[in-house]
């Protein structure tokens, strides 16, 4: 197994994502370097503030120039960011030294990092929300579908009244909205230009330098910043805080789907299931359980995003490095969560006969909650809940259904429990819940 399963052609596929994965790899940064170092220049030409002919064939070679990662290698080590010996060998690679000595002309190498971090975390972004709409789209579809279809809801993995599979849809499906939401709302303060020189102050770039700021933004279409965030890193620890608990929701999804589709459980199926070396009668939920082992090393690396915003003075590189180790992993599961989530929820299989079941194997104790109140009709609630307890005891022990026990015990004779504790006529608000749902992702677009 390789130090990242995130590596490994063993398992990049199970555990990985290729969309992202592609984003976060060493090709994708130094584009993403070029491509800002052209900005730089560009802006800073279109001002007068490097030779317009230098800043042309800068910005023209950012698209032209190759770079291989593992040149840059001893560098890296040597200064601990990529970024002096990228700019040795863009500059190197344009092999025109009179126009290269304007490369990187007043930045700082986080300047160039962190944009280059930033656009590629716009089509990140944009791929998160492509994939939670597909899910919600599911989700919803089958909210509509299913909104009332009776199943047993469970509390404390147990059963505990009746919902819908609607409902239970609906439930998953809320947080997604809101994470939807949450990505739009943060996409300005997450995708902004970083440059503010070497001390965070801009001296390098001169008295013009918001100017060159604004110009270079525009160039990248990036939300240019009021302040500079070299060293504060609020930005980025949201994201990671986000993702995880997208990430998380995605997880509780995959939760529900291993107990469901139980042996014993057999409620509701996804996907088509992992074989064993040995039982070849299996059919594990694969797919659910990377969902769950996803979002629980999600919320593991998004702790290590909010511990780089430690950043002592204008610049640490421990907590730089921290996040370098952290925030691209956590990109990559979190698209993988996604990818497996998709799967699962447009291959949903219910069995309502599982369902009705599971439901009746109670022997209507699931009902008690129901019979409480229908008692509580025309008996004091006290003296209601207390006879229906006592019911459910001796239902229990006895092994008779709950209704054979109601319709024999003293002062609830006169009532029809099979009607009164038909698991259709409890649903609540379940299925308006299901259909309100719908009705929320379709507004949502």
């Amino acid at each position: 197994m390789t130090a990242s399963p995130f590596d490994s052609p063993m398992l990049r596929e199970h555990l990985s994502d290729p969309q992202a994965a592609r984003l976060f790899s060493d090709a994708s940064e130094i584009r993403a370097m070029l491509l800002a170092e052209g900005a730089l220049a560009r802006a800073q030409g279109e001002l007068g503030l490097i030779p317009e002919t230098a800043a042309r064939a800068i910005h023209r070679a950012a698209r032209e120039v190759a770079i291989d990662p593992a040149a840059l290698a001893a560098g890296a080590a040597a200064s601990g960011v990529v970024v002096p010996a990228f700019v040795e060998a863009f500059r190197a690679a344009m092999g025109a030294p009179e126009h290269a000595a304007f490369v990187h002309h007043g930045a700082t190498s986080q300047d160039i990092l962190d944009t280059a971090l930033v656009l590629r975390l716009r089509p990140f972004l944009a791929l998160c929300d492509a994939r939670l709409a597909a899910i919600l789209g599911h989700l919803a579809d089958g909210a509509e579908r299913w909104a009332e279809l009776p199943m047993a809801a469970r509390t404390r993995g147990q059963i505990a009244t009746p919902t819908t599979l609607g409902a239970r849809l609906a439930a998953w499906g809320a947080p997604l909205l809101r994470a939807r939401e949450r990505l739009a709302q943060m996409r300005p303060r997450v995708l902004a230009l970083s440059l503010a020189g070497a001390s965070g102050n801009s001296a390098a770039l001169g008295p013009r330098a918001d100017e060159v700021a604004r110009a270079m933004a525009a160039e990248l279409d990036l939300a240019c910043p009021e302040l500079p965030w070299h060293a504060g890193r609020d930005g980025l620890a949201e994201l990671a805080a986000a993702l995880a608990i997208q990430t998380a929701s995605l997880g509780k999804i995959g939760l529900d789907l291993v107990v469901l589709s139980q042996s014993e459980v057999g409620e509701l199926r996804a996907g088509e299931g992992g074989g064993s070396s040995t039982m070849p009668h299996k059919a594990n939920p694969v797919a659910a359980e990377a969902l769950v082992s996803l979002a629980r090393l999600t919320s593991r690396l998004s702790g290590a995003a909010q511990e780089a915003m430690l950043a002592g003075h204008e610049r640490d590189g421990a907590a730089w490095t921290l996040e370098w180790l952290s925030l691209p992993q956590l990109c990559v599961a979190s698209a993988a969560a996604l990818r497996h989530a998709e799967a699962q929820v447009a291959s949903l299989r219910p069995d309502p006969a599982r369902m009705r079941a599971n439901m009746d194997a109670t022997g209507g104790l699931m009902m008690a909650e129901a019979a409480s109140f229908r008692l509580a009709e025309t008996l004091p609630r006290p003296q209601a809940q207390a006879l229906v307890k006592t019911a459910c005891a001796e239902a229990a022990r006895s092994g008779r259904p709950l209704v054979e026990v109601l319709a024999g015990t003293q002062g609830a004779q006169d009532i029809d429990w099979p009607a009164a504790l038909d698991p259709a006529a409890h649903l609540g608000q379940a299925p308006a819940i299901a259909r309100r749902f719908a009705a929320l992702v379709r507004a949502q677009g």
